[in-house]
């Protein structure tokens, strides 16, 4: 499990789950403001990795969470097998791009604003 620090725990759940493709795996009230939701790859792909969406707004959080994004780091990186497709398709839904896919070594890279206070960079692996 990777933890995925975000401004709304909602908000976020519906973009990783409407937007990029992922689906809900676990989510469950912990008796707190928030509750423990984790998303995955969907249709069962990659059973063992899951995101837990966090609050970021802890003392540890906030300023890893916000000197990345201001930095222009992606959180984290999500392999495709289209690049191109995925960013129009994206790009269709409203989805605001940092960086349009552009070679980067050895993959085609692009990165995309989450709406919850991270960038996530997509990548193709060159053949």
């Amino acid at each position: 499990m990777t933890s995925v620090f975000v401004d709304d725990i909602e908000r976020a759940h519906t973009f990783y789950t409407e937007v990029l493709g992922f689906e809900t795996r676990v989510r469950m009230d912990v008796g707190g403001p928030h509750p423990f939701v984790t998303v995955g790859a969907p249709e069962g792909a990659q059973a063992d990795l899951q995101l837990l969406l966090e609050p970021g707004d802890g003392p540890i959080a906030e300023p890893y969470r916000t000197s990345l994004y201001d930095a222009g780091l992606p959180c984290i990186v999500f392999s495709v097998d289209d690049l191109h497709a995925e960013h129009t398709r994206l790009t269709t839904l409203g989805v605001h791009f940092t960086h349009p896919p552009q070679p980067q070594g050895p993959v085609l890279a692009a990165v995309l604003d989450d709406t919850v206070g991270n960038l996530i960079q997509l990548i193709q692996p060159k053949r």
